[in-house]
């Protein structure tokens, strides 16, 4: 992917809070869209390996919502993390991390992954299938700035992690945002 490319129209499959369900288990299955996530917003999307893995629960994930209103006030109306896990791992991990700002999307089958060009095998790891980590700036379905790290390769031996900070996403949109001002 590149800046000026529009994300692909996907599906995802997402399990929601529904109160009007009884029990231990008050959630429904909602199909939602790439439009409905991305259509008429900017957004931060960042996309990482997996949930509750070091460097996303401890650093990457952790900085975008410790920095949410870092992030509005350089125009940013939501910022979603994105994972090839199920709608029930990203929840968990959700509530897991305390989530107010940061919503998951989960892409359980990898189908977006795999038509953003992000999908890697990293069965050296046990993980299957996963998503590179990239961090992009998307404006009503149109990446804006994209950040990816390097060396995206199937069963890459490490997991390259600052190029998709949120520290490094952040300054491109102050920069971006002084350079319209000057």
């Amino acid at each position: 992917m590149k800046t000026g490319y529009r994300l692909p129209d996907v599906t995802f499959h997402t399990r929601v809070r529904d109160d009007s369900i009884e029990g231990p288990n008050p959630y429904r299955w909602q199909d939602v869209t790439t439009a409905d996530y991305f259509a008429g917003k900017r957004v931060v999307l960042f996309s990482l390996p997996g949930a509750f893995t070091p460097t996303c629960s401890t650093y990457q994930l952790p900085g975008f919502e410790n920095g949410f209103a870092d992030f509005q006030a350089e125009g940013v109306d939501e910022i979603y993390c994105m994972s090839v896990n199920d709608s029930f791992v990203m929840n968990k991990w959700a509530i897991d991390q305390g989530l107010k700002n940061v919503k998951v999307i989960p892409d359980g089958s990898g189908e977006f992954s795999r038509r953003m060009g992000m999908l890697v095998r990293k069965d050296n790891l046990g993980f299957g299938l996963r998503s590179w980590r990239y961090a992009a700036v998307v404006n009503d379905g149109v990446i804006e700035g994209w950040f990816e790290e390097p060396g995206l390769s199937d069963n890459h031996e490490s997991d390259p992690y600052g190029v998709s900070s949120p520290e490094t996403v952040l300054a491109w949109l102050k920069e971006q945002n002084a350079a319209k001002v000057a």
